[in-house]
């Protein structure tokens, strides 16, 4: 199956269910990248583009790429949860971005399996908690295993775990961590001649 038709699949299956009044955000990218990144959610600016990381932890993020030699057009880009978690401030009334409840989470990491199984990376690099769990059916916390190789988990022994972009945006300590980190996993592709 084809990333294009796993996504028209998925969204036949939304429209059936309980998140019919949401709009997907599907993952984007090189089909047959050697480095998937797996995201959280997407908020307000991806669910108005359709796209996955836009705004300001995009623009982190794709400043980290650069930093390692990579563009988004080398990589491909998701999300755990594929639709906007969110709820009204009590306000303003406006909607605001949340993080993925536990019932979110379930009904997508299925779609998640079946796209990563899809794109077949060498490397899934998950940004944050969320994804962490997700993907490596495993709880784990990104500050006890950020910038290391996870081997186990729902079968994946090719996970790196890396702090989402946002975090630098509320911590700016956080920034040189996430550049080492970032050359951690060069190094680990060097290292494989992967890259």
């Amino acid at each position: 199956m084809k990333i294009d038709e796993f996504n028209m699949e998925l969204a036949s299956i939304m429209l059936e269910s309980e998140y019919a009044h949401k709009r997907p955000v599907f993952g984007q990218g090189k089909p047959n990248a050697k480095i998937a990144l797996v995201g959280e959610a997407p908020g307000g600016e991806e669910e108005r583009e359709g796209r996955p990381f836009v705004g300001k932890a995009g623009n982190n993020l794709t400043e980290f790429l650069t930093s390692i030699n990579l563009t988004r057009d080398e990589v491909y880009i998701t999300n755990a949860v594929k639709l906007r978690p969110s709820k009204l401030s009590p306000k303003t009334g406006r909607e605001l971005n949340r993080t993925p409840v536990a019932d979110e989470i379930k009904f997508f990491a299925p779609y998640l399996h079946r796209e990563l199984e899809i794109i077949a990376p060498k490397y899934i690099v998950t940004l944050g908690n969320v994804p962490l769990r997700a993907v490596s059916g495993l709880d784990l916390k990104i500050g006890d295993c950020h910038g290391t190789l996870i081997k186990g988990g729902n079968g994946y022994d090719n996970l790196f775990a890396l702090y989402h972009p946002a975090a630098i945006i509320y911590n700016q300590a956080l920034k040189d961590v996430y550049a080492e980190d970032l050359e951690k996993l060069c190094e680990l592709m060097r290292s494989k001649n992967d890259k």
